[in-house]
């Protein structure tokens, strides 16, 4: 399964989020401008995880955006469940397949899906970021 830029940005933004001391707000436009990616762009991701709880956001000339919730209580799972538009490996009737009634493929790759999504959510955030106070974000932020 290929996970859309959508998703993977989010990933980004709350590894970078995680990475940086607590209760320091970053901004949308620092985000958008370290990843390189659109502020637009940027902006409807960190809305998606702000109303799921996963960031917080705070208005205002001091405002910024910090995670919501816990590292360890952000799970990989939820996130891409989150943020993907659909989770189908295949799509078998949008138009239909003369071989429906003789194929497995669908059934095989439905439940590569459910495994793959498991294994996901075994893991969280606070399991993907380097603890490093030592180190600046900026030199551990994974490259994707």
């Amino acid at each position: 399964m290929q996970l859309t830029k959508h998703t993977d940005y989010a990933f980004r933004v709350l590894i970078y989020l995680a990475m940086q001391p607590t209760d320091t707000l970053a901004t949308i436009q620092e985000i958008a401008e370290y990843f390189d990616i659109s502020r637009n762009h940027m902006m409807k991701i960190v809305q998606k995880l702000a109303n799921a709880g996963f960031i917080q956001s705070i208005r205002g000339k001091q405002g910024g955006i910090k995670l919501g919730k816990p590292v360890q209580d952000i799970n990989l799972r939820s996130i891409t469940e989150l943020m993907e538009a659909t989770l189908k490996p295949i799509d078998c009737t949008s138009q239909p397949c003369r071989l429906n009634s003789g194929c497995e493929l669908k059934k095989i790759l439905y439940t590569g899906q459910r495994q793959y999504m498991d294994y996901l959510g075994q893991y969280t955030v606070a399991d993907i970021v380097k603890q490093n106070n030592a180190t600046p974000v900026q030199e551990q932020i994974i490259n994707f």
